[in-house]
Formats: structure tokens, C-alpha cells, sequence
């Protein structure tokens, strides 16, 4: 038997869809003999009779009625296919992997996150938090499609993005003297139990390089490698503490509170992405929608 025109399907299909010549040949965008031939090399290759006349249409057999079922089914398939390529056009379909340091991942990204899949119902979504030196090991082995982590970041083979710049904010515990002012600066924590990053961390050089410079000596109790838990002692009242935003922000109301810091002592981020192969175009989205996220809304 002889192959089967995809347009003899589609003019069948057009005619048991409208119910005349003439509305397929529109559908179809061709003229009614178009159609007509269509229909009778189908008939002729099928050796069927899929159509009778009535009067100046025609009427389906039953013949027709059981190959329409099956038409459609295919047609069905082809119309899924198109409707996933859209979807994939709009960045709305597949998965994305991201692994992300505890600063962000312990609720500012989650909560973005959310609004981004809410607008993407087909993507799936894996999200880690994990310390950046991870982050980037993730990503340099292809475990994530992109990763956010503290710079400098240690892997110059990495593609990098930064991400805006936030200042961190000094960290007291509810009641304490310095919670009613509206901006803190080194000389105020002159003797106060501090609480630090862990030691050999930029970050941490950071902070203490400015307390330094301002011949500020503070009472150094506590060394953690995660802000969570720097602002989570915090909150028990035993000291104070120079935070990101984003951590200080998830324990608003409950122990803590932020105020500006001044000197600005920025906290740096960057998206990592996998070297050797460039990123899903999803990944790119999220890291720039992100961007204006932080960008729109000042954390603290």
C-alpha cells in the first residue's frame, strides 16, 4: 500500500471537524477541489468509503467514524508536542536544579522561588542549601544547573555572575540598649559580646578589618560558620553580631533586630553556572528575576 499524504489526514480531518468542503477548505486555508481530491485519494489508498452524498454535503460512514478516533489520537499527539515546544519557548517546562548558600536558601530564595514556579506550572524545581564551597563544587561536577555562593569564589574555571550588592546590618537582641537606634556604628559596640563568622572567612575578615581600622575592641565569644546560627545566639540575648540581610530579616520577631550598619560592609554573591556548556535558558531567567527581586525590594 501506498504511503499516506499527512494532508489527505488533515483535509479528512478538517471536513469531520466542520462538516462541509467548503469549512475545510477554509480551515485548511486551500481550495474546495483541494480538499476534494484529498478526500478521494484517501478513499481510493484506504480503499474505503469514508463519505456519502446527502443532497449537496456530505455525511460520514462508519467507516470515517472509526478512523476519526483514531485520527484524532494521533493528532492529539502532534498537538502535545507543539504545546510542550511553547512551553519550552516560555521557559515554563522541565526541571531546574539550584544549590544555594544558607544565607539566601534559609527562606528570601525559597519564598522566590515559590512566585517564579507559580508562573511556570510544568517546572520542577530542586533547591539546596549548602555553604558555598559546596555550592560550587555542585557545580563545577554538573549537580546543579546553577548555584548561588559568596564570592570571591575560589574556581576561576566558573562562569560567574555577580548578583547586586546588600550591606550587612548589625544584629542585637530585643531590649538592648542599641536596638532603639536607627543606625550602628564600630564605636557602639566598643566591649559588647560579639558573636563572628569563622575565622579565615572573607567575610569575616571584613568585619573585624573595620574594627581594626576604628580601634574597636569587641568581647570575641563566639566563632560560627553560618549566619543562622550567629543570629539564632543572638536572639538568646548573650551578644551581638554583623549579619547578612537576608538572615537577619528571617528572625525579625523573634529575638532579634537589624538596624544599618555603618561603614557599609557589603555582603557579595554570585550565580555560578556549569563550566563548558552554557546555561538553560530557565536558569538565566531565574538568576535575572532574581536579581531585580533583590534589586526591587531592600531586604532589611
Amino acid at each position: 500500500m501506498a504511503r499516506i499524504n499527512p494532508r489527505q489526514v488533515e483535509a479528512f480531518r478538517a471536513v469531520m471537524l466542520t462538516g462541509s468542503v467548503t469549512e475545510a477548505a477554509n480551515l485548511m486555508a486551500v481550495t474546495q477541489p483541494a480538499v476534494s481530491r484529498l478526500l478521494r485519494d484517501l478513499q481510493e489508498l484506504l480503499r474505503l468509503q469514508l463519505f456519502e452524498k446527502r443532497g449537496t454535503g456530505l455525511v460520514p460512514t462508519a467507516a470515517a467514524m472509526a478512523l476519526f478516533t483514531e485520527v484524532e489520537r494521533s493528532f492529539v499527539g502532534l498537538e502535545r508536542i507543539t504545546a510542550a515546544a511553547e512551553e519550552i519557548r516560555g521557559r515554563r517546562i522541565g526541571s531546574l536544579r539550584i544549590a544555594a548558600l544558607p544565607a539566601l536558601a534559609n527562606g528570601f530564595l525559597p519564598r522566590f522561588a515559590g512566585h517564579f514556579l507559580m508562573d511556570r506550572p510544568n517546572l520542577n524545581l530542586s533547591l539546596f542549601g549548602v555553604i558555598s564551597p559546596i555550592v560550587v563544587d555542585w557545580v563545577l561536577n554538573g549537580q546543579c544547573d546553577v548555584g548561588f555562593a559568596e564570592v570571591p569564589i575560589a574556581h576561576a574555571g566558573l562562569n560567574a555572575v555577580r548578583m547586586p550588592a546588600v550591606a550587612r546590618v548589625a544584629v542585637v537582641p530585643e531590649g538592648h540598649r542599641l536596638a532603639g537606634k536607627d543606625v550602628i556604628v564600630p564605636r557602639d559596640l566598643e566591649g559588647e559580646t560579639f558573636i563572628s563568622l569563622s575565622a579565615g572567612s572573607s567575610s569575616r575578615h571584613q568585619v573585624d578589618q573595620v574594627f581594626a581600622q576604628q580601634d574597636v575592641r569587641r568581647v570575641l565569644r563566639v566563632e560560627t560558620s553560618l549566619s543562622e546560627i550567629m543570629c539564632g545566639m543572638v536572639s538568646s540575648g548573650l551578644g551581638v553580631a554583623i549579619a547578612d540581610p537576608f538572615t537577619a530579616t528571617e528572625f525579625a520577631g523573634r529575638g532579634v533586630v537589624a538596624r544599618r550598619f555603618e561603614p557599609r560592609i557589603d555582603f557579595d554573591f554570585a550565580a555560578v553556572y556549569p563550566p563548558q556548556r552554557s546555561p538553560s535558558a530557565v536558569a538565566v531567567d531565574f538568576v535575572e528575576a532574581l536579581a531585580r527581586a533583590i534589586e526591587r525590594h531592600p531586604v532589611v
